[in-house]
């Protein structure tokens, strides 16, 4: 049959629609509709899933190319009540947490579902630090409850499997450690920098860095001055695009209230 001659990543996209009866159609989009922005860079993936999702009622569907100015353009020009991204694997797994964390530091309240094939706990939980509210896998669930998916995310709430929820408390506890390395692969910063790194990528505040480390306030920021210094930057937007562009996440070492390892100089 045709359809098995498509990658593995469209074949499952097709079937899913197939599920919900898809078919070319005009939009159905009421007054009150709810603003989907749907980003890919995959034109046949975008394709399907918009003809698919104009058929709803609840949705007025909107799209763009998956990369960064085209995202931010395209919410200049309608911002949406919700934004679905694709994830093309192999390749593009990182480039697509990259340009969703960019498009969550500049439009915040936006809340953001990412669509991919399958998932393990580094992506679920890299994806959800990044600024996603939901993560849904097309390989696990068809078109209805894709649309069920972003009627929720929209709504306010967070979408996501048991799994992906046991993967988010996991670390709930932990204090994550970022080793940030040059070009030579020689670390940068003294581990409680990259503590502070971390939890600076995470979206915390200087008062909540200080509570997680128990340490003043003015301990972090001379800990984010000699970040600063040392990187080459001036703002924490710049220190998470340095964190995602070069960081090499590690287990955590320890846990607040815990044992705690001495600050270094």
């Amino acid at each position: 049959m045709w359809i098995n001659a498509l990658p593995s990543y469209n074949r499952n996209i097709f079937l899913l629609l197939l599920e919900f009866g898809f078919m070319p159609s005009s939009s159905a989009a009421t007054s009150d509709a709810i603003s989907v922005l749907i980003a890919g860079s995959n034109r046949l993936q975008s394709q399907l899933l918009i003809s698919a999702l104009r058929r709803h009622p609840d949705f007025a569907i909107t799209a763009c190319q998956l990369d960064t100015s085209s995202i931010l353009r395209a919410v200049t020009e309608k911002i949406p009540r919700v934004a679905l991204l694709f994830l093309n694997p192999p390749a593009q797994v990182f480039e697509t947490v990259m340009t969703l964390r960019r498009f969550h530091l500049a439009y915040p309240d936006i809340p953001k579902v990412l669509l991919v094939e399958s998932c393990d706990r580094e992506l679920v939980v890299s994806v959800f630090r990044s600024g996603a509210r939901g993560i849904f896998c097309i390989t696990d669930a068809n078109i209805r409850l894709l649309c069920k998916c972003l009627l929720r995310v929209a709504s306010g709430q967070i979408w996501a499997n048991t799994e992906q929820l046991n993967y988010l408390v996991d670390i709930v506890s932990e204090v994550p450690s970022l080793r940030v390395l040059n070009s030579n692969g020689v670390r940068l910063l003294t581990p409680r920098e990259e503590q502070v790194v971390a939890l600076v990528a995470e979206g915390l505040g200087n008062r909540q860095i200080a509570r997680e480390l128990n340490l003043s306030e003015h301990t972090i920021k001379k800990y984010l001055f000699r970040v600063f210094e040392k990187l080459g930057i001036s703002t924490r937007v710049e220190l998470v695009l340095y964190a995602i562009n070069n960081g090499d996440p590690r287990q955590a070492q320890w846990l607040a209230g815990a044992t705690r390892i001495a600050p270094s100089a």
